[in-house]
Formats: C-alpha cells, structure tokens, sequence
C-alpha cells in the first residue's frame, strides 16, 4: 500500500515537473513577457478611441475632467491652414462630441494666419467655463531646433496665442486676450479664487496674467534669458508648469538654471526664492544653455491644499519632490520612474521628461505616465541619438505609477499596450476621470495611417 502511494506520488511530481519545465519553455518563446519577473506588474490593455481627425499629431497637456464627469481634450495640428480641434468624450454615453477648432475660436477663420495648431496646457475649471490657452503647432527647423514657422506664400505669420474660455452647458467659446509680439502660450495656469489667469509664451518667455475683472492683460517681460528663442548664454530651455498657491494667490514656476521664481499676486512682482533651488544632486548635472533637456525646470507640478505644497516630478530624471513655499524647502520624495527604468538606470525615453502627471480625484493619489526601456533578445533597445528637441529618445515602453502622498507608498500598475499589442507612444497628458479611469493621448496607427488620439485605462489605481 505504501509502495503504490510512493509510485503514483513519485509519477505525479514527473508530471508535474514536466508540465512547469513546459510553462517556462512557452513563456521563454514570447519576448514580452520573458522581461517580466514574477514580480513584475501585468499588462495593462488601453482602449482606443477615434474621434474623427485624422490630422492629429501629438499633444502636450491639452486635457481636463470637467465636474460635469466629460472627458475635455485638445487634438494637436502641425498644419499652417487647419487648427487644432477640441472634443469631449461622455463615458456616460461612450460618444465623443467634436466641440471646435481653435482658430475659428480665436475669431481668426479665414484671416489667412498660421494656425492656431495646439493647446499645451490643461484646462481649469470656473463658474461652469473651461479656461486654457492656444498655442503654435506649424514650426520651421532652424539649427535643428524648432522655430515658429515661417508662413508660406498668400499666408501671414503666427499672431499669436490666445487665453480662451469654453461653456460647458452652452458649448460657446469667448476670446479672452492674445500674447504679446506674436508667440505661443506655452505654459498656463488660473487662480480660480481671484479670477486671473497666468501664462508664459513661447520662444522667448514672457511671463503675463490676464485678470477676468478689469478684462486686462499685463506683460512683465521676459524671465529666463531670451528662452529658447536665445543662442550660447542667452539660451534656457522654459518651464511648463506654472502652480498657483490658492492660499495667498502667488504663482511658482522654475528656470533652466534650477532658480525657483514666484510672481506674487499682492505686489505683482516677479522674485527668485531666497534659500531654495532645483539643483539636486540625485537630479543629475546639465548645462541650461544646451536645448534637448529641461535642465533644472520641474516637469509638471500640482499643488495639494490638504498640505499646502507643490507636488512636482523632475523631467529626465523622474524623481518625485515636494515642495514647501512657506519654509521654503524642496523634499526629493522618491524616484517614480517605471520599474524597468529605476532598474536599468536610465533616465526618461523622452527627452524632457514625461508631463503626465496629475492628481487624482481623491486628494491624495498622485498618477504618473512615464517610459522605460524596452529589450529585445535580453539586450535593451538604445533608440535614437541624442537629440535637441522634445522627443522620444526610442521606443517607449509606457507605464502607469501612482503614489500615495500620506502612505508615501509607490506603486507601478505595469506596462501599457493596446489590445493589438502595439504600445502608446508619444504620451505627455493625463487627466483621471470620476471613477479614476485615466484618460492621455497617444499616437495610434490604424490601416496603415497614424494618429494622435484619446486612449483610457479603466481604473480606479492605487498604490497597494
């Protein structure tokens, strides 16, 4: 009887043996998943949307959820004679409305002006009106570096970008104010308590705020050398994050040369932060005057009530930091990089760092999109050469991180692939839905042709 035990018993492990040793050959011949440790985080399948445009090129920010739940987003244009267009996107009825294009908005269809091409800020909600900013999307390469584009023969220069509000209930645009000397508005942000919005243009970097009461805006001038529109010393790579502090109405954003700035509301002056910077070691070292980095600037920010700080992420990077104006002190938190890249070291797959980045809607789980490397036969994938632009260093291997901000608890969701396995490329927004859906924007190529369009990770995600 024993005898007979130990033989179906010893039968049974050599079965059992057999069948592992085969799940580990299966699992050897798909190279995904032979990259991911047992460890590692699962895929994540994002859905895929077409919402009509098939001009759309890839977008920065350009997204928001508004209180009525819909999903607002901006669909990029690098054509000098069509705009860029906005939609929404009801998860209630899962149907995209197409709300405009943004030149017509801006009161400049048929003006025969380079396009209003991009928004490449994030909406921010008011009295019922979402409030952002257009900005250029038709360049010339000049020096190898992106210039406002020169305007062909029958057309007239870029005019410049313009703050722009949006109805929800009545779907009508209203022309707020257009930026100074023809540029773009490459960085906006509203304090919705005092009704003003604030801005920084594109190439050169003025800095302006445009109040909703006395209906003027004001421009205080350049505040980063001459911006990207410099050469040698006179260059800086210009932040895209500007955070208002809702208590007492300042406004903080950063330069390449990690000086942290404050535009206060009271006195309406523009100072550096005495006794803080941006300059951290565990940031790395750059120089502010070469382009294709964000040097010292913070990638993108978010300012949390509950503790009256600015959560931000370094671009290049990705290290998490908090930052205290009333001490002042910046507290480097942890490194919300992908898993694959804090174990490989890398810095980020796109070359300013990754501005996906936002809070969720339950006051303390931060969201983050960013890029790793991606290996093929076990040896990673080095992509392209140095660049000096704003773009993909390879081939992006997106993930979805959250952090929560009272557990101090990190935690990385996995990679993200469309149902065809494909991956996202391209993705610097974010905006997370009621029910914590996160929804970006993503190139997708269908039937051949390739496109900039709405994608969402059903969700809610927190950090376990």
């Amino acid at each position: 009887m024993t005898d007979s035990i130990s033989r179906r018993w010893f039968c049974s492990s050599l079965v059992s043996m057999g069948l592992l040793l085969l799940a580990w050959g299966a699992r050897g011949t798909e190279p995904v998943k032979k990259t991911q440790a047992s460890s590692s985080p699962e895929r994540l399948i994002a859905r895929t949307y077409n919402s009509g445009f098939d001009l759309a090129h890839d977008t920065y920010n350009g997204m928001g959820t508004g209180s009525d739940g819909k999903t607002y987003y901006v669909l990029s244009s690098e054509s000098y004679e069509t705009g860029a267009q906005m939609y929404c996107y009801d998860p209630a009825t899962n149907k995209i409305t197409h709300l405009g294009d943004l030149t017509e908005a801006c009161g400049e269809k048929g003006l025969k002006t380079i396009a209003q091409g991009k928004s490449h800020v994030n909406f921010v909600e008011r009295d019922g009106k979402l409030y952002f900013a257009t900005h250029v999307g038709y360049y010339s390469i000049i020096d190898g570096m992106e210039k406002i584009g020169v305007p062909p023969a029958g057309y007239k220069p870029y005019p410049g970008g313009h703050f722009l509000a949006y109805e929800m209930n009545t779907g009508k645009f209203e022309d707020l104010a257009k930026a100074p000397r023809g540029e773009g508005i490459l960085s906006m942000t509203m304090d919705t308590r005092r009704g003003r919005l604030y801005g920084l243009t594109w190439p050169s970097g003025r800095f302006m705020h445009y109040d909703l009461v006395t209906k003027k805006l004001k421009d205080l001038g350049m505040v980063s050398k001459e911006g990207e529109n410099g050469k040698g010393e006179n260059y800086r790579t210009l932040c895209r994050s500007l955070v208002v502090d809702t208590e007492d109405g300042s406004v903080y954003f950063t330069t390449g040369d990690g000086h942290i700035l404050r535009c206060s509301y009271d006195r309406d002056s523009i100072e550096v932060v005495e006794g803080e910077d941006m300059k951290k070691d565990y940031f790395g070292l750059y120089d502010p005057t070469s382009p294709g980095h964000m040097g010292y600037n913070w990638r993108q920010t978010v300012w949390r009530p509950a503790d009256r700080a600015i959560y931000g992420v370094h671009g290049n990077s990705g290290y998490l930091f908090r930052f205290d104006p009333r001490v002042p002190r910046v507290d480097v938190l942890e490194r919300i990089a992908s898993l694959p890249s804090k174990r490989s070291g890398m810095f980020d797959q796109f070359s300013y760092g990754y501005l996906g980045f936002a809070l969720g809607p339950d006051g303390h789980t931060l969201h983050y999109l960013t890029g790793g490397p991606v290996y093929e036969g076990g040896k990673r994938v080095t992509g392209k050469k140095e660049t000096a632009m704003g773009e993909s260093k390879g081939i992006e291997n997106l993930h979805l991180i959250t952090y929560d901000i009272p557990a101090g608890k990190y935690t990385d969701h996995g990679p993200i692939f469309f149902a065809n396995g494909e991956r996202p490329a391209y993705v610097n927004s974010i905006t997370v839905g009621k029910d914590g859906t996160v929804y970006t924007l993503s190139r997708i190529t269908e039937n051949g042709r390739t496109r900039t369009d709405l994608i969402s990770i059903p969700g809610p995600f927190t950090s376990k």
